[in-house]
């Protein structure tokens, strides 16, 4: 991470902090993507032979056909300007962490052997926040390597209760002597 896409996160978190900060972090990530798949429109907004003014024209288009948030309008057009647009996936990422941590919100990555039920995630989440102290806002994704169980990755840290986990566990303690 720069120093300056995480200046721009950083300022924009404040503007929006107070406001709607997950709406219009959800708008920043759609609008990134959007971004990411449109090759004409990433053209139009990194050619340095077209207009600041052009652009913007083209930017205040999207955001009435999306109703998108004025800050993040206003966010977008300063991009522009200052020739950011390249940044925008590793500043859209920086925001995101920054009003995460602002929020108390922890980003969880849950890796099952299948997949679970609205039921199980709920309970999961709760046991993952109270282990944490924090919210948690979690990710699913299935492996059926697992053979059975849940690995979780929140941050740095692993919670591994898969059972290839603890045949792994099971396997170095044998060797071991234990």
């Amino acid at each position: 991470m720069s120093a300056i896409t995480s200046r721009y996160a950083r300022a924009f978190a404040d503007v929006v902090f107070e406001q709607e900060p997950a709406k219009i972090a959800e708008e920043l990530v759609s609008l990134q993507a959007l971004i990411a798949s449109s090759s004409a429109l990433r053209e139009v907004w990194e050619n340095p032979a077209i207009s600041s003014v052009q652009k913007r024209a083209v930017l205040d288009s999207i955001a009435a056909k999306t109703g998108m948030a004025k800050p993040l309008r206003n966010f977008i057009a300063v991009l522009i300007d200052h020739g950011r647009i390249p940044q925008l996936e590793e500043i859209t990422r920086q925001f995101q962490a920054e009003i995460n941590q602002r929020l108390g919100v922890e980003n969880a990555e849950v890796t099952s052997v299948r997949e679970l039920a609205p039921a199980e995630r709920q309970q999961l989440e709760k046991k993952i926040a109270a282990a944490t102290g924090k919210k948690i806002k979690a990710r699913y994704a299935t492996d059926p390597e697992l053979l059975g169980g849940v690995m979780v990755r929140v941050g740095s840290t692993i919670y591994d209760g898969s059972v290839r986990g603890q045949l792994q566990k099971l396997k170095e303690e044998l060797a071991a002597g234990v």
